[in-house]
């Protein structure tokens, strides 16, 4: 059993909600890189809030690509330093993933977002952490082409002397109100496990269903509501789990006075129509209603096209997409964030209790088998 502290150099941290649930699991984040300038504000502005320690080796807001030209020997010396009290070493991120989602652009490797998943590869491979765990959308592993390049990735982590474990991931299972795939893969140096835990190039016991909290398939299969007319009251129906319901995290995170409570797309146009549909109808492209006693559609925004407010004529306030990420109600954005990017950032990140339970998952089994 390790008592070695873990300490994370995180990459495409967007506001850090991946980095969230690594923090609250007892990891150190050392190291943050998100390209984005006004994502990487969130994310520090979000920590200040919360009390949360600054990065030892700060915030950077440049291209992951010069990690691996001119930063090379910065991140190298970082990481060097960062093992000198014997601590091992985690890489996480999700790169940018519209180019293998099947509702995005769907360029796969070639895309410019695309490529950016084989530079954190190459970043890995170059650098050699002693663990590391790869997010992204499900289409990677899914989709034919995709899973191709998926695959070769893998192959490439084996020859650098990594051992690997991967799923396909819903965020339901670990108690987020969302129903959200991704395909997460970790990779531990095969010299620092015993061989008990090793067949093949594969972790052969990492205990991926330790920490969830629910089967994705029994909760799929429940009776849940359909839809409701707009503005009608309604109850929570018997033997439905409510701590998966969206009313339950509005409640929870008490949207109606958080920081960003306020924040919500106003549409110059388009108000009579957002009247006309039911409560839970999700089954058009755009105007989807969220129902209060039903678990949301994939929180994933973008053209201001934000699921609308299960009772109210308008699209759901920022701080109503946080709750259904799944954040404490402590995490704020800059109210001085424009809405776009506000609602880009939370749709692209993790949903914080599923990265908690990965987090809590991983760091349980590094503490037992790594020698």
């Amino acid at each position: 059993m390790t008592d070695r502290k873990l300490k994370i150099f995180s990459f495409f941290s967007g506001c850090g909600f991946l980095d969230l649930g690594f923090e609250k699991s007892g990891y150190e984040i050392v190291l943050v890189n998100e390209f984005f300038k006004p994502f990487l504000d969130a994310y520090m502005h979000a920590r200040v809030n919360m009390g949360i320690p600054e990065p030892i080796y700060g915030h950077w807001n440049t291209d992951i690509n010069r990690f691996l030209k001119d930063d090379k020997s910065v991140l190298t010396k970082h990481i060097e330093e960062a093992r000198s009290d014997g601590g091992l070493i985690g890489f996480i991120g999700g790169p940018p993933c519209p180019d293998f989602s099947i509702a995005g652009k769907n360029r796969g490797k070639e895309g410019e977002n695309g490529k950016l998943s084989r530079s954190y590869a190459d970043l890995i491979i170059a650098t050699k952490p002693d663990f590391f765990l790869f997010e992204n959308v499900k289409g990677l592993w899914r989709t034919a082409r995709h899973r191709q390049f998926f695959e070769e990735l893998k192959a490439d982590f084996i020859k650098a002397g990594y051992v690997l474990t991967n799923r396909l991931t819903n965020s339901l299972e670990y108690g987020v109100p969302q129903d959200r795939d991704r395909i997460l893969l970790i990779g531990i140096k095969r010299s620092l496990l015993p061989d008990i835990c090793v067949s093949g190039n594969e972790i052969s016991n990492f205990p991926w269903t330790h920490h969830q909290k629910y089967v994705v398939d029994d909760i799929k299969h429940l009776s849940w509501p359909t839809t409701t007319p707009f503005g009608n009251d309604s109850e929570l129906p018997k033997g439905l789990p409510k701590e998966l319901t969206v009313q339950y995290w509005f409640d929870q995170n008490d949207v109606e006075h958080h920081p960003n409570c306020n924040n919500y797309f106003i549409p110059r146009s388009g108000l009579e129509r957002m009247q006309t549909i039911d409560e839970g109808d999700v089954s058009r492209k755009s105007y989807k209603r969220l129902h209060r006693w039903r678990y949301s559609p994939t929180v994933a925004y973008g053209n201001n096209e934000v699921h609308l407010h299960p009772t109210k004529a308008r699209r759901i306030s920022a701080a109503e997409a946080l709750s259904l990420q799944s954040l404490p109600k402590d995490f704020i954005l800059p109210l001085d964030m424009s809405l776009s990017n506000m609602f880009k950032t939370v749709g692209n990140g993790v949903p914080y209790l599923l990265s908690l339970g990965i987090a809590t998952t991983l760091r349980e089994y590094l503490e037992d088998y790594i020698v």
